[in-house]
């Protein structure tokens, strides 16, 4: 094997590696966010643990964290959560950097 098929066998191992762990910090992320927004909405116990797998759901919808967002925006409208979007946002940003940092711990 070439000096060039070894750096794109590893270029391509890295891409698919990154890949996987976008995914999994995103869906962990949308875990600690649905629990987060439950509490908010006043929801616990075996409520705000099929919350938060509704968030990890919505998150399949589309390509990006929209889908989450407008769920969440939506759920704390529908029930008169005064939470701006903006904290929303940045609660979303917050514990994805959380979920990425709790995942490259673990190896």
């Amino acid at each position: 094997m070439s000096t060039f098929d070894n750096r794109e066998d590893a270029f391509e191992a890295k891409f698919a590696h990154d890949a996987t762990l976008r995914f999994k910090a995103s869906a962990r992320r949308n875990r600690a966010l649905g629990l987060w927004a439950a509490d908010k909405l006043g929801l616990s116990g075996d409520e705000a643990a099929a919350y938060a797998k509704s968030l990890i759901e919505a998150d399949l919808e589309e390509a990006g964290d929209e889908d989450v967002f407008r769920k969440v925006k939506a759920d704390f409208d529908a029930k008169g959560v005064d939470i701006s979007e903006h904290r929303i946002r940045r609660t979303m940003e917050e514990l994805l950097l959380d979920a990425i940092a709790s995942l490259k711990a673990e190896g």
